[in-house]
């Protein structure tokens, strides 16, 4: 079931999905680990080591891409023993995904309404419009995001701040949907408003601020974002 609080008065001019285990799942990957003949359980370790070092990059800085953290994580929870063509091949995989059951209805909702629906992940910008492209979700959502060297990683308040300044309008009047808390907590801190997917976390994690809206899935969620304000 979908909810949103009361005390919501705005609703979204645009509405910014985030990419990796929201829209696009990463356990189907699994499946190239295997042919790897890296046991199931580092795939799990794998995801760990790359939101660990997203974050660090987020805080620190650094000039690195999306694909230097994703094979830098995959040679650390091999102890550097992954063969190139494994690692290769997995790292190909993230351009594969599918997106999940309902993400197109969540996106027809969102064009139904007369809003704009766009991405941003910390992706790159080759892999998002690779995934949105062979998933057949041009017509429905645009993509945000600079994977350069420069680049700002989300939850760093600078990378929401700076797709605020990109889609011109105010935050308030963007809504995120993401299945992760961590990216809950680095929208609202924007200044945006936030709806949160039970589909990958379950519980919203108790120690950030509760989103705005909530649902079982990505449609649910925005039904709730998009649902009329409260009194």
């Amino acid at each position: 079931m979908s909810t949103h609080p009361p005390g919501r008065s705005a609703r979204p001019a645009v509405v910014v999905f985030d990419v990796l285990d929201t829209l696009f799942p990463l356990a189907p990957l699994e499946w190239r680990f295997r042919e790897a003949g890296i046991p199931r359980v580092l795939m799990g370790r794998w995801a760990d080591h790359l939101s660990r070092d997203v974050f660090a990059l987020a805080l620190v800085g650094g000039d690195r891409s999306f694909e230097d953290v994703v094979r830098g994580a995959l040679r650390d929870i091999t102890g550097h023993q992954i063969a190139p063509g494994a690692e290769d091949a997995i790292f190909d995989g993230l351009s594969s995904l599918e997106p999940r059951r309902e993400a197109a209805a969540a996106l027809t909702a969102v064009r139904e309404a007369g809003l704009r629906a766009v991405a941003l992940g910390n992706t790159d910008p080759a892999t998002t419009a690779a995934l949105v492209g062979r998933a057949g979700l041009e017509g429905l959502l645009g993509h945000l995001g600079d994977g350069g060297p420069d680049r700002v990683w989300k939850p760093a308040p600078a990378a929401y701040l700076g797709a605020t300044r990109s889609l011109g309008v105010a935050p308030g009047r963007i809504a995120l949907v993401t299945a992760h808390g961590w990216d809950v907590a680095g929208a609202a801190r924007a200044g945006w408003v936030t709806g949160w997917s039970a589909h990958l976390e379950g519980r919203f994690p108790a120690v950030f601020g509760a989103p705005d809206a909530t649902g079982g899935d990505l449609a649910e969620t925005v039904a709730a974002l998009l649902a009329p304000p409260g009194p």
